[in-house]
């Protein structure tokens, strides 16, 4: 696996002077911080959201946050995406991904435009109203996928999940979420500073591979919450494997998609969160 500290120009983090207080001393040195940018979503030459996520891995992200937020159906109806890194900003440095969609998809987004800026910890904020709330998940169709789950394949994907935590690993304040297999394996990840952007990420480029998402999981280094859940039901995935705690909603979401949840994911143990039937 390629360390993204490698490349200088995609980095996710950067260097900052601190000083460290211990023991009753002080230490001037430097410290790896995550990077977090404001990132303008541009479709068909329309600015439709800003959120703020670290800029790595953008192409990705833009593909799964407009599939996972429903502007798109599928990865086809993405004609041609861009992506302009301005590391000199008037401010700060920020990015746009200009995406072009086809025509259907653009007129039903005109349709139901709304504020989006800033989303990097809550799910729903910036909606006009209540009645805008979708609480209504696509049904996952059952493949087969959980009753080929092997019994430790959470325990694998908790054990390998750091060895894929390269931008945690330095900085200690990224999410992650990964792509396992029926064994727990783990093939792909992506870090952010948002659960929501991490997810995004590995969404986009399981489209972007046509990587069938109904034949693995989902294991986030995050809570679960509901539109974390919302959105592996909009592309099908069976089963989502949270670290820490999942919500009420995440739950009820989980049920009446027919995603299997599971949380407080360790190598020795889990919690289930399933049909109560």
């Amino acid at each position: 696996m390629n360390d993204p500290l490698d490349d200088p120009q995609e980095r996710g983090v950067i260097e900052q002077p601190i000083r460290r207080h211990r023991n009753g001393s002080i230490d001037t040195t430097t410290d790896l911080v995550g990077q977090e940018w404001p990132v303008a979503l541009v479709f068909n030459g329309i600015s439709h959201a800003v959120m703020m996520c670290t800029p790595c891995d953008l192409e990705a992200f833009a593909v799964g946050f407009a599939i996972s937020e429903g502007i798109v159906e599928r990865g086809s109806d993405i004609r041609d995406i861009e992506v302009t890194l301005h590391r000199e900003g008037v401010t700060m440095p920020y990015a746009q991904v200009e995406l072009t969609v086809v025509q259907q998809a653009f007129m039903a987004l005109k349709e139901r435009r709304r504020a989006l800026a800033g989303r990097t910890g809550c799910g729903v904020c910036g909606i006009e109203s209540i009645d805008l709330l979708d609480l209504s998940p696509e049904t996952v169709p059952d493949t087969g996928f959980l009753t080929r789950l092997a019994p430790d394949a959470i325990a694998r994907a908790a054990s390998e999940l750091p060895s894929h935590q390269a931008l945690t690993r330095v900085t200690g304040g990224l999410h992650a979420a990964a792509w396992c297999d029926a064994e727990g394996a783990i093939s792909l990840a992506f870090e952010d500073v948002g659960r929501h952007n991490a997810l995004d990420k590995l969404i986009g480029r399981l489209v972007l591979d046509r990587i069938d998402t109904k034949d693995g999981f989902v294991f986030l280094s995050s809570r679960a919450s509901y539109e974390l859940v919302r959105k592996a039901a909009r592309v099908g995935i069976p089963m989502v494997a949270t670290i820490s705690a999942p919500s009420s909603l995440a739950i009820a979401i989980a049920r009446q998609a027919g995603i299997r949840l599971v949380s407080f994911c360790r190598e020795t143990s889990y919690v289930e969160y399933g049909q109560t039937d």
